[in-house]
């Protein structure tokens, strides 16, 4: 059995942080590329050399990356065992949905974590919405923050590649620790799949044949509607080994969530919520204009309630309304999912890579970039 949480150390709860470990704490930024000890504030170059031009060494000379646009850069390069145990990121919310996150663990040439940056943060829509959650934190006014811990035995690879044309400034800090027992924790993995449009009678797929043992534990959805009336009669099913028909079948897309009745408060609507396990922090309403359509964005962490697979895992969705009388519509949503998942192993059957087209919103991320946060 793999497991993200020891007697050392509980990722979500306040028991391991009593217990004295004997490990050292290494955090990577623009600041300090590899992490090492003592190796902060010593740049001479960088995106604030300018404004550091009349104080010189140690005063925020490089506090940022460029990226510049068609290019992947590293983020950070760890060698040995160790554990990531948070990100936190900021760019303009342009690049929200032009910039994709990958991590590699162990050396692999493939990557476990692949998702758009924003939607990696529970962000999908360019434009922000609070969310209060354990393992993922969206501030005021992008600040995006990771609790996932990412344990590897023999190192990781963090990248950032920008789909788009225009460079994008990020601001980042990878904090991590080293000199601990690693073994027999799980790999995270992160992959991200769009339907857009969802074809007609058709489920989403959030992972398809995943091989190996290991437990889910996140999914965050963001779901263009393209018809009116309600969207979300559609259940989330769960594949486990040898199933044919699914172990985990839920009763509603709200109700998966949390939610219940439409997430519809009476006389306000559809409402959002953030809580540290489930939430719908995202509500984007028609404007008349080119907002012509209702979005949202939902997730739901696994993290008290993993779901366990000895050998194999599929999930997907359905995407249901109603027809007249009282009968079920099959709908033809823009549904994007990132599903997140501890694995044996540092590699997994995954979809194509996304690009600059399959993640492309229309309109908003066109705005020009900023250069500080």
């Amino acid at each position: 059995m793999i497991s993200v949480v020891s007697d050392q150390y509980a990722p979500f709860g306040l028991p391991g942080l009593a217990t004295i470990r004997q490990v050292q704490t290494r955090s990577i930024s623009a600041e300090n590329f590899d992490g090492s000890p003592g190796g902060g504030g010593r740049a001479t170059e960088g995106t604030g050399a300018r404004a550091a031009r009349d104080l010189g060494q140690k005063w925020k000379v490089s506090p940022s990356v460029m990226v510049p646009g068609g290019s992947t850069i590293d983020l950070g390069v760890i060698d040995g065992p160790g554990r990531i145990n948070h990100i936190w990121m900021t760019t303009h919310y342009a690049h929200w949905r032009t910039l994709i996150v990958r991590a590699y663990w162990n050396g692999s040439d493939e990557p476990a974590i692949e998702v758009p940056y924003g939607d990696f943060f529970a962000s999908a829509w360019g434009r922000f919405a609070q969310v209060n959650s354990q393992p993922i934190a969206a501030n005021p006014n992008g600040g995006f923050n990771s609790y996932w811990p990412m344990p590897f035995t023999s190192g990781a690879r963090v990248t950032i590649e920008n789909t788009s044309s225009a460079d994008a400034v990020l601001y980042y800090q990878i904090t991590y620790e080293i000199g601990g027992d690693y073994s027999g924790q799980g790999y995270l993995h992160a992959q991200w799949r769009r339907s857009n449009p969802l074809p007609y009678k058709e489920n989403h797929r959030l992972l398809v044949d995943i091989e190996g043992s290991g437990h889910y534990v996140g999914t965050y959805l963001a779901w263009g509607v393209n018809s009116p009336g309600w969207w979300g009669e559609g259940e989330i099913k769960f594949y486990l080994d040898d199933d044919k028909y699914p172990t985990i079948c839920g009763t509603g897309t709200e109700d998966y969530f949390g939610g219940a009745w439409n997430f519809d408060v009476p006389g306000r609507g559809y409402t959002e919520f953030s809580t540290p396990y489930l939430g719908m922090p995202q509500v984007i309403r028609p404007d008349g204009l080119y907002d012509s359509q209702q979005r949202f964005g939902m997730y739901r962490w696994h993290v008290l309630d993993p779901i366990h697979f000895a050998s194999k895992l599929s999930v997907e969705i359905q995407a249901l309304g109603w027809h007249s009388g009282g009968r079920y519509l099959p709908l033809r949503d823009d549904i994007s999912s990132t599903a997140l998942f501890y694995l044996d192993r540092p590699t997994a059957n995954r979809p194509p890579a996304p690009t600059f087209d399959t993640m492309e919103l229309g309109g908003h991320e066109a705005a020009g970039p900023a250069t500080s946060p």
